[in-house]
């Protein structure tokens, strides 16, 4: 706003008005009286610029886009630290600390015995940092006191991925968009803020009524009904009795419908399916299982909320690529499956935005053509699952590379 506002500018208005019979030369006495004064008066024009653009949200610098998102309760979300399946040969007590390359890893919890396998005990362990750098991390941990028994430590598995500070702009949009759509009660915006704000969540969608497709008085029991549930609830177990008779009275008295019903599926932040690790964890803090629409959750009351990730559907490509001298599919296969990984990549990053993903045949192509120009010359008659046509996704899934073959 203030650019044109520089001290040339200032000094030559100000020796302007002087009067012409003056000397206004360098170093004259005119001259060195207005000067200093204007070089002062262009540093005052530079901080209130910078006052002006500090002022507003979509300009405003970091630190000062922090100050004004808090006056609407916001703040970036702050960087978390990545959570992993390990696998001991023994038992290891919580708070055992091991390293992997150049990051520590704690003991967090002995996971459920379903997840041991052949070569050892599951347990869940901790990066000690922040961030996504560890989200990448795997092979042998290296106690960092010695541990008695211990003979096998592996890092397996990714459960929570680490994530970043949020990023200025990204925040930046997060706080303008509030103003669009204010989160309230368990309305959709409530539950992305909610949900967007927990640790190893990249983005989510929100389904309401996601049932809706069930009419209410189909579940109503007609007589046949009604015969049958007298004739046989005397004979069944206790819990199973039970449970029958309070669905076939909620049943009988209407009170099965399809509001308050919401499905959110999810998408981790490394931009890949969530693990059931994850997605019990978003469940839980939701509306635990055990205590479903009773709003001991951060759902509202009466909101049953399903929590399920997205699925990450394998996707089968097939080439027909030209090579320029000395290459051949060998020598550029992990290069073509790189680019075809940040082509799906890309996708995933829209899929929240999306009402569904498209893999495009134009984009592999030129995509390939573009990045291993090197490589290859020339690409045509490229297959996706067998079909020469792009390949649209439900609305729930992510693209992930299947076979990639050169035909």
């Amino acid at each position: 706003m203030f650019e044109n506002m520089t001290y040339e500018a200032l000094l030559a208005r100000a020796l302007s008005r002087v009067t012409s019979v003056g000397d206004k030369r360098t170093g004259s006495m005119v001259m060195n009286g207005v000067a200093p004064s204007m070089a002062e008066l262009a540093q005052l024009y530079i901080a209130d610029d910078f006052v002006f653009q500090a002022t507003y949200i979509a300009t405003a610098p970091r630190e000062y886009l922090i100050r004004r998102a808090a006056d609407r309760n916001m703040a970036p979300y702050p960087a978390s630290a990545a959570v992993f399946r390990a696998e001991f040969n023994i038992e290891v007590p919580e708070g055992t600390r091991f390293s992997c390359e150049d990051l520590n890893f704690v003991v967090t919890a002995r996971m459920d015995t379903e997840y041991d396998t052949e070569t050892g005990l599951s347990h869940q362990v901790t990066c000690e940092t922040a961030g996504a750098a560890a989200n990448d991390y795997s092979g042998t941990l290296i106690p960092v006191e010695y541990v008695q028994g211990l003979t096998h430590a592996e890092l397996v598995e990714l459960l929570i991925p680490g994530d970043d500070e949020e990023e200025t702009e990204a925040f930046r949009q997060r706080v303008l968009d509030s103003f669009q759509s204010q989160a309230f009660g368990g309305n959709q915006a409530d539950y992305r803020e909610k949900v967007l704000a927990m640790d190893g969540v990249g983005a989510v969608k929100v389904h309401a009524v996601w049932n809706a497709d069930v009419s209410p008085s189909a579940l109503v029991p007609g007589e046949a009904v009604d015969t049958w549930y007298t004739g046989i609830i005397s004979s069944l177990e206790e819990p199973v009795a039970a449970w029958l008779t309070a669905v076939y009275t909620a049943a009988k008295n209407k009170k099965l419908t399809i509001g308050g019903t919401v499905k959110l599926v999810i998408l981790a932040s490394d931009y890949g399916a969530p693990s059931p690790t994850l997605i019990d964890e978003i469940q839980t803090a939701i509306d635990p299982v055990q205590n479903a629409g009773e709003g001991l959750g951060l759902a509202p009351i009466g909101h049953v909320v399903t929590v399920a990730g997205v699925t990450a559907e394998a996707v089968n490509i097939e080439l027909h690529l030209t090579y320029a001298s000395g290459w051949d599919w060998d020598s550029t296969k992990s290069y073509v499956e790189a680019v075809i990984d940040d082509y799906f990549e890309e996708l995933a990053r829209n899929w929240a935005s999306s009402d569904f993903l498209t893999v495009r045949i134009s984009q592999i192509e030129s995509r390939i053509l573009s990045e291993c120009s090197s490589m290859i010359t020339d690409i045509g008659g490229t297959k996706i699952d067998g079909k020469e046509s792009n390949l649209a996704l439900d609305p729930d899934s992510i693209p992930t590379r299947g076979v990639v073959s050169d035909g």
